[in-house]
């Protein structure tokens, strides 16, 4: 079997958030470092299961530079085999399964307000999902805080989004992952428009103009309180970067 990355597991916290040991999978605390290698041969199966994702090119052709990981059916296959509870706080990014830290008050009210500041402004035209899974490529399946997606909840009876209009991350301890890593998953994507609702700095950073294949947002600007924001993709849906922001952060 050939080995591929795992991470270790990040202290007390991280153990108790998941059902410990999970049969040997290893799991990446938000701050845990890079530990050695873990074999695992089901992170080469196909995708057949997430067909919109697949263009008949293999693994190593669609992703020549990124290390193989556990690919996004081996991480559902988790869930069904019972391994990994739908409830638990986890997403897979890169392979990686990573565990979310608890949510504060703060967070879960900027959760709440950017969900409702985007239904107003984009209203039918598009669905608003809550920290739900999307799949970014075939190892990763980030759920972010808020996604903005093209068609209605009965479309995704029986899959995930593989596209998204807009996704919203609202950040504090998790600021730095959330410029790196999932700016980079979200821009792989071609996810035309991201979000990071700032709470240290009381502002809104916007990523836009991904480049897929560098996975790279060309542009980042900053937006605070009292301009607006106009989204990209959904034409005439305007934000107001105060809504988006709890009280306590501004």
């Amino acid at each position: 079997m050939a080995p591929v990355r795992g991470f270790s597991h990040g202290g007390t916290e991280a153990r108790r958030n998941l059902r410990s040991p999970l049969l040997g999978v290893k799991v990446h605390w938000r701050r845990a470092t890079p530990a050695k290698t873990l074999p695992r041969s089901e992170a080469k199966r196909s995708l057949a299961a997430i067909a919109p994702c697949v263009t008949g090119e293999t693994m190593e052709e669609r992703f020549p530079a990124r290390a193989v990981g556990y690919s996004v059916e081996a991480y559902f296959g988790l869930v069904h085999r019972g391994v990994i509870d739908e409830d638990d706080r986890i997403e897979l990014l890169d392979g990686v399964i990573v565990a979310e830290p608890p949510m504060d008050p703060p967070h879960a009210s900027g959760i709440s307000l950017v969900a409702e500041a985007l239904r107003r402004a984009v209203g039918t035209r598009a669905l608003i999902r809550i920290q739900a899974p999307f799949i970014a490529d075939w190892f990763s399946a980030p759920e972010p805080d808020v996604a903005v997606v093209p068609g209605v909840v009965t479309d995704y009876l029986e899959r995930h989004p593989t596209e998204a209009l807009l996704v919203v991350e609202v950040s504090d301890s998790s600021l730095q992952q959330d410029r790196l890593s999932k700016s980079r998953i979200y821009a792989g994507a071609g996810v035309p428009e991201y979000w990071i609702v700032n709470l240290r700095d009381a502002r809104v950073e916007v990523y836009r103009d991904p480049d897929p294949v560098q996975r790279l947002y060309g542009t980042r600007s900053t937006a605070g309180c009292g301009e607006t924001l106009q989204l990209v993709a959904v034409d005439g849906a305007t934000v107001a970067v105060d809504d988006l922001l709890p009280v306590s952060s501004r």
